[in-house]
C-alpha cells in the first residue's frame, strides 16, 4: 500500500522487525498462484478445530508439514489424512532473503543456518480475527517469517509472559514483512482486526488477506 509518505523499517522490539512493502507486486502474485494451487489439495484450505470444539474464524492451508491445534504431523489426520504438500526449495530461499532484510547478513544473523520446513497460510475474510498466542509448537527456536498478501491488518505483537500489555499494534499492509526471533520468538501476538477493501489490485486478490509464515520447525 504505497503512499506519498514510505514507511520505514522498523524494530517493533529486540528481533522482531518490520519492513513494509518488502515484496513487490510480482512476487506477490506469484505468492497468491501458489497459495491457490495448495488450498486446492491434497489437504485443502479448512477452518481448524481446537481441541475444545471451537473453530477458528481463519482458513488455513499448510505446505511442508501438517499443523492442527497445537501439533504438526506429515498427513492430515483430522482433515482427510492426505500428506500435505512438499515444502519447496524456492520457498525457504525466500525465508532466507526475508531474514536478510530483517536482519543483515553479518556476523551473528540466523540467515546461515535458517531451514525453514513449514509454512501455515491464513486466509482472512473482513471479519476473521487470531487471538493472542505463542508459536510455540516447533522444536526450534529459529525466527519466524511471516508475509503479508492483500487486505491490511492490525497486528498485535506483545510480550513473552502474557496475553495482555505491554503490546504494540503495527499495521501490515499488502506486501510487508514482519520478522521475529531471538528475545522476541516466544512473544504473544494475535490479528484483532482486518480492513476490508484496502487490498489494491496489484496483490493479485480481490479480497481478504494472506498471511503466510514460515516456520522452523526442528522436527525429523
Amino acid at each position: 500500500m504505497s503512499g506519498l509518505f514510505p514507511r520505514p523499517r522498523t524494530v517493533v522490539a529486540p528481533g522482531a522487525v518490520h519492513v513494509p512493502e518488502w515484496l513487490p507486486p510480482e512476487r506477490r502474485r506469484q505468492l497468491v498462484a501458489a497459495c491457490r494451487e495448495w488450498a486446492r489439495g491434497p489437504v485443502p484450505l479448512r477452518h481448524p478445530v481446537l481441541p475444545g470444539g471451537g473453530v477458528m474464524s481463519v482458513r488455513t492451508v499448510c505446505v511442508g508439514r501438517h499443523w492442527q491445534p497445537y501439533r504438526y504431523a506429515r498427513t492430515a489426520d483430522d482433515v482427510n489424512g492426505a500428506r500435505v504438500a512438499e515444502f519447496p526449495d524456492w520457498l525457504a530461499e525466500l525465508g532466507r532473503e526475508a531474514l536478510v532484510a530483517a536482519y543483515g547478513d553479518g556476523d551473528g544473523s540466523p540467515v546461515e543456518t535458517y531451514a525453514p520446513d513449514t509454512a501455515i497460510v491464513n486466509f482472512y475474510d473482513g471479519a476473521a480475527r487470531m487471538g493472542m498466542h505463542q508459536d510455540k509448537d516447533e522444536r526450534s527456536g529459529a525466527p519466524v517469517v511471516s508475509l503479508s498478501i492483500g487486505d491490511t491488518c492490525v497486528f498485535r505483537f506483545g510480550n513473552t509472559e502474557n496475553r495482555g500489555r505491554p503490546y504494540r499494534d503495527v499495521e501490515l499492509a499488502s506486501g510487508d514483512l514482519f520478522v521475529f526471533g531471538g528475545p522476541s520468538r516466544f512473544a504473544f501476538h494475535g490479528v484483532p482486526k482486518v480492513f476490508p477493501g484496502t487490498a489494491g489490485p496489484e496483490s493479485g486478490m480481490r479480497r481478504g488477506r494472506l498471511n503466510l509464515t514460515l516456520r522452523e520447525t526442528g522436527l525429523d
